[in-house]
């Protein structure tokens, strides 16, 4: 099975429709969103539709419900209070059930897809160190477990030394972030892998952040996100 992963798309447009025509152009047989739709950027609604119309399964962000409902709102940083508040009056009422009617979890295909972390997908963990990725093994049984959350691409195996993915061993791997990418590339980031045979692409594309930043000012968001988005911070 070829599967396109996506995540943290954040209400950039113009990022996740350059990641839609590519993965189009290169063809998969199923699409998975890591969650975070919405937040920090300008045009959550148009976002939204895109990943209602293209994704076959969408696990929730914490993002995703600080928008909807409010939960967690107040754990955000400054920046992204402002755009949630911002993104949720953009919501009606059907997108906001959406966003709540998302799981938690999807196990399909011999992976796993969480925003977070399998052991306590709500909890908004952020895995930052082989100790720490090495426990989240215990809490999954599939060969694969797709995380997002933290916007930065990388590959976990459950064996020290083993550095791609290849059959005979488990991987944790974050695809990156399509709307804001954090690893000091503004270039979006998302994953290509084959369930069969593991064969799996990290995808970094350019996309027309001027636009995006444009936006963002002329919504009257932080002039930081727009620095943010140019700088891949």
């Amino acid at each position: 099975m070829r599967l396109a992963i996506i995540s943290d798309i954040h209400s950039n447009l113009e990022a996740l429709q350059t990641a839609l025509r590519a993965i189009e152009r290169v063809g998969v047989d199923r699409m998975y969103c890591l969650g975070d739709v919405v937040g920090y950027n300008a045009n959550p609604v148009e976002c939204m539709h895109l990943v209602q119309k293209h994704c076959d399964g969408v696990v929730v962000g914490n993002h995703d419900l600080a928008v909807a409902t409010g939960d967690g709102l107040g754990q955000l940083p400054p920046d992204a209070q402002k755009a949630a508040l911002h993104n949720r009056k953009l919501l009606n009422e059907s997108l906001r059930k959406e966003i709540i009617s998302w799981p938690e979890r999807i196990d399909a295909h011999d992976c796993t897809f969480v925003h977070a972390t399998p052991d306590a997908p709500l909890a908004w963990k952020r895995i930052n160190s082989f100790p720490a990725a090495k426990e989240q093994f215990d809490y999954f049984d599939t060969s694969v477990c797709f995380v997002g959350h933290t916007h930065v691409p990388s590959v976990v195996s459950d064996r020290l030394g083993v550095l791609k993915v290849r059959p005979g061993h488990r991987f944790m791997i974050n695809p990156g972030s399509i709307g804001q990418p954090r690893d000091n590339n503004p270039k979006l980031s998302f994953a290509l892998y084959d369930s069969n045979s593991m064969q799996y692409r990290n995808v970094r594309l350019d996309y027309d952040t001027e636009t995006t930043a444009r936006k963002l000012k002329a919504a009257g968001l932080p002039d930081r996100l727009a620095k943010r988005l140019l700088e891949g911070a």
